[in-house]
C-alpha cells in the first residue's frame, strides 16, 4: 500500500490560517526580546546611571543654596465701584437744574475699570516715580532709566482680572521688608498720579463744572466792576419795574441757553451723536434761542437794545441798562454752574476714595526663590535621562560596530567626514 502523501506532508502546511498568527506572534516576541536588551543594558550600566544621577541631584543642591534668596509681597486693592449719579436722585428738587445734571452724569461710565487701573500701575510715569524712590538704577545696576524700567517689570506684576474682581500687586526683592515696602510704594505713587486725573465720572464731571465756574466767577466779577463804575460816573438809575422784569427775564433765559451749551459740550466728550439724552438737549437749545428770538435779542449780542424800550430810558442811562442785563447774566450762569458743581461734588465724595487697600504688603515670612526642592527634583530627573540616553546611545555604537555590514557603512562614514574636513582645511 503506497504511503499517504498528505500524511507526510509537514504539519505546518496543514492548516494556512495559522500563518497570520504565527508571524504576529513573532513580531511581539520581538518587540518584548527587544525591551529585554534594553533593561539589561541598563541594568549593566546601572553604576554610571546612579552617577550621573548623583552628580546632577548633587550640583543642583549646590546651585540651589547659592542662588540669591528673593521675597515676594503682595498687596490686595479694591477698585472704585459703579455708582448711579446723584444728580438724578436731586432731579424733583432742583427742576430743570436737576435734569440737566442728570443728563451730564447718566451716559458716562468705566467700561473696565481693572483694566484701566492696571494700565495706570504700567505706566511710565508711576514706574519712573518708583525707580528714583527707592533708589532702584542702584540696586539693578542699571545705567538708563529703562532698562532699570525693565527690572522692575519682571519684578512687579499686576493683575486685574481675578474671578474676585480685585487687583492683586506683587513685588520681589531679595529683602522681605524692602519688597512689603515697594509694594506699599507703588500704590502711593498711583496716586499721587490719580490725584491729577479725572478718573472717575464724578471726577471727570467735577473738573468740568469746576474749569466753567471759575470762568463764569471771573466773569460776573468784571461785569459787577463794570456797573460799578458805570454808576460812579453817571448816578443811580432807577428803572420802572416793567424795564426792570423785562431785563431779568432776558437775562436769565440768555443765561440758560448758555448753560444748556455748556452742558452739551460736556455730554459730546463721552455721548454720541445719537444719544437721547443729547439729542433731547439740543431739541431743548434750540427752542430756548427761539424763544428769545421772538423776544427781540440775540444770544451772541449781549450787549444789544434787547428789551430795552430806548423812548422811555433816558441816553444817559442806558448804558447803565446794560451793565445791569450783563450782571444779571453772569449771576444766573454763575448760579446754574455752582449747583452742577457742588452736585458732582456729592457724586464724588459718595463714590469714595479711587482704590481701597483691602490686603497692604506685609514682610513674606517665606522666600518665593529659589524652590529648592523642586530644582533638585527636576535636575535629578534630568540627569536619569541623561544618563540613560547615554548609555543607550553606547550600546547602539556597540551593536554597530559589531555587525560587519553596519561597521563598513560606519567606517565609510568616517572616511567621508575625514576627507571633507581635509578639503575644507
Amino acid at each position: 500500500m503506497p504511503p499517504d502523501d498528505s500524511l507526510s506532508e509537514p504539519q505546518e502546511h496543514a492548516n494556512p490560517a495559522l500563518a497570520p498568527q504565527a508571524a504576529g506572534q513573532g513580531t511581539k516576541d520581538d518587540d518584548e526580546i527587544f525591551l529585554l536588551d534594553v533593561l539589561i543594558v541598563l541594568a549593566e550600566q546601572k553604576r554610571m546611571i546612579l552617577w550621573v544621577t548623583a552628580v546632577f541631584a548633587i550640583v543642583a543642591i549646590f546651585i540651589s543654596f547659592i542662588l540669591p534668596k528673593r521675597y515676594t509681597a503682595t498687596l490686595t486693592l479694591m477698585p472704585p465701584e459703579r455708582s448711579s449719579s446723584m444728580g438724578a436722585a436731586l432731579a424733583p428738587q432742583l427742576g430743570n437744574l436737576g435734569a440737566m445734571a442728570a443728563l451730564a452724569g447718566g451716559g458716562l461710565g468705566l467700561k473696565n475699570p481693572n483694566d484701566m487701573f492696571v494700565a495706570m500701575f504700567k505706566s511710565r510715569t508711576v514706574e519712573e516715580a518708583m525707580i528714583q524712590r527707592f533708589g532702584l538704577m542702584q540696586e539693578y545696576h542699571k545705567r538708563y532709566v529703562s532698562d532699570a524700567r525693565k527690572t522692575f517689570e519682571k519684578r512687579a506684576t499686576v493683575d486685574g482680572r481675578g474671578k474676585d474682581g480685585l487687583i492683586h500687586i506683587s513685588v520681589e526683592d531679595s529683602d522681605p521688608g524692602r519688597a512689603a515696602e515697594l509694594a506699599n510704594g507703588y500704590v502711593d505713587q498711583f496716586r499721587i498720579l490719580s490725584q491729577h486725573l479725572a478718573i472717575t465720572e464724578a471726577s471727570q464731571r467735577r473738573l468740568f463744572f469746576e474749569r466753567e465756574l471759575e470762568q463764569a466767577k471771573d466773569n460776573l466779577a468784571k461785569a459787577e466792576e463794570a456797573l460799578k463804575q458805570t454808576e460812579q460816573t453817571t448816578g443811580m438809575i432807577h428803572l420802572d419795574s416793567q424795564t426792570r422784569v423785562l431785563i431779568g427775564s432776558a437775562a436769565s433765559l440768555r443765561a440758560q441757553i448758555t448753560a444748556r451749551e455748556v452742558q452739551i459740550r460736556g455730554m459730546q466728550t463721552y455721548a454720541a451723536g445719537e444719544n437721547a439724552g443729547l439729542v433731547q438737549a439740543q431739541r431743548e437749545l434750540e427752542g430756548m434761542r427761539a424763544q428769545l428770538a421772538k423776544m427781540g435779542g440775540s444770544e451772541e449780542n449781549t450787549g444789544g437794545d434787547l428789551l430795552v424800550p430806548k423812548g422811555r430810558v433816558p441816553a444817559v442811562g442806558l448804558a447803565y441798562v446794560r451793565k445791569l442785563r450783563d450782571v444779571k447774566y453772569n449771576e444766573t450762569i454763575f448760579e446754574i454752574l455752582a449747583r452742577q458743581f457742588e452736585i458732582a461734588k456729592l457724586d464724588e465724595a459718595k463714590q469714595g476714595a479711587l482704590i481701597q487697600v483691602v490686603d497692604p504688603a506685609i514682610p513674606p515670612d517665606k522666600r518665593s526663590f529659589p524652590k529648592r526642592l523642586l530644582i533638585v527634583i527636576c535636575a535629578t530627573a534630568l540627569g536619569f535621562f541623561f544618563a540613560t540616553f547615554l548609555v543607550l546611545v553606547q550600546a547602539s555604537l556597540n551593536r554597530i560596530k559589531e555587525n560587519p555590514d553596519a561597521a563598513a557603512k560606519f567606517a565609510e562614514l568616517n572616511r567621508a567626514l575625514a576627507i571633507r574636513k581635509s578639503s575644507a582645511a
